[in-house]
């Protein structure tokens, strides 16, 4: 592909790409937020108790199971007055429910780990997410599949902690990051790959790899599709880190009546989830009402391509994989970016995540007639339209 058609494509995705930036909270930018008010507590109106929940980003389908509980009243069958309360580049989610200014929190596994050893008394409550989302995304004529094809290249990275599957990935291929390749620092779009300035660029599956394919290729005027583009899948390399978790008050979980709330909380985002998987396009439309700046075609990619990540959940969703656990803590404390930084220093201790209330809530939905599991799941058929509208 020239120079000037991809520089033509970039001007195609500039103003699309304002909007669809970031993959949450602080894989936007960085810099940690109070993120305002303080948690609830105690019982709001109807006797409904008060609860809190900070995302990592803007409304968008990355989190619509959450939308989808609110939506279908889950949370109020729960007895739960559940506020979300969406993010942006200056809150660091984790952080929020360490200060008590929410009750849980939705964040990757290794930022959140890395706030707990700086201090943070904060629990994981329910693994969401089974599979990594991040990609190297290349062009296909000058494909690049394997860490090892990053030597010698432009490679994009966001930085900000997002870095650590590809600095994995590398180290495992042999490559010294400093000396091997050249590392650029990626904006949260895809305009470096476009413009040919990245080889390699980074993205999210749900986010930034739906905004190549919502651009139009300027030598045909159709949109692009996946195939003028490859990818490295860090499921596929094994240096996958497990990214949306929730995040529970360490030291509240000792009182009896959060525990209770915990697991309420719990069910109703578990049939939230369900309801997601079951019916993707409501569920995207749902959180285009509830104020995503996204398009309408880019959300319902997004609840398609995280409702990959989610499903099939082999113990039930939410329970935390310890091999894929032991993996992301073992990458967090021995793959280093070009500063000489890990993310953690020493293994973080037991309390770091609990599989007893997202399991108390899997069983006490084992009578109703939901599949918690997901064997079955298969995504849709996505139709992207230009810009994502």
């Amino acid at each position: 592909m020239s120079h000037t058609r991809r520089k033509t494509a970039l001007a195609v995705l500039a103003l699309s790409g304002l909007l669809l930036s970031a993959c949450g909270g602080d894989d936007g930018g960085g810099g940690d937020g109070d993120g305002g008010g303080e948690a609830s507590g105690g019982s709001g109106d109807g006797g409904l108790t008060p609860v809190t929940l900070q995302l990592q980003w803007f409304a968008q389908g990355q989190f619509a199971g959450y939308y989808a509980a609110l939506d279908q009243g889950y949370f109020e069958d729960e007895g739960l007055d559940v506020t979300i309360r969406e993010g942006g580049a200056d809150i660091v989610p984790q952080t929020v429910v360490a200060d008590g200014q929410a009750d849980y929190a939705i964040a990757w596994v290794p930022k959140a780990l890395a706030s707990r050893e700086q201090g943070a008394g904060i629990t994981s409550i329910a693994q969401i997410f089974q599979k990594s989302g991040t990609l190297q995304v290349s062009w296909a004529d000058s494909p690049i599949t394997t860490s090892a094809d990053l030597a010698g290249k432009n490679v994009g990275n966001w930085g900000f902690g997002n870095e650590f599957e590809l600095f994995a990935g590398m180290t495992q291929a042999g490559l010294d990051p400093a000396t091997d390749v050249t590392l650029v620092q990626q904006a949260f779009d895809m305009s470096g790959l476009l413009a040919g300035d990245i080889d390699a660029a980074q993205a999210m599956t749900y986010n930034e790899y739906a905004q190549l394919l919502e651009t139009v290729d300027p030598d045909t005027g159709e949109l692009y599709t996946p195939e003028d583009f490859a990818v490295i899948d860090w499921n596929d390399e094994g240096t996958a880190m497990l990214q949306d978790s929730l995040w529970a008050n360490t030291e509240k979980l000792q009182d009896e009546e959060y525990q209770e709330t915990t697991e309420a909380f719990l069910r109703a985002v578990i049939k939230g989830w369900v309801y997601a998987r079951e019916n993707p396009e409501e569920t995207a439309q749902i959180v285009v009402d509830h104020g995503s700046q996204l398009g309408a075609s880019h959300q319902l990619w997004m609840v398609n391509e995280v409702n990959k990540l989610i499903w099939p959940s082999p113990d039930g969703i939410g329970i935390t994989d310890q091999a894929a656990w032991d993996q992301t803590v073992e990458i967090s404390m021995s793959a280093a970016n070009l500063d000489g930084a890990t993310v953690l220093t020493a293994a973080p201790d037991e309390d770091a995540f609990t599989n007893d209330y997202i399991q108390a809530a899997l069983d006490s939905l084992e009578g109703e007639d939901l599949d918690l599991v997901g064997d079955a799941f298969e995504p849709i058929e996505v139709t992207l339209n230009e810009g994502g509208n």
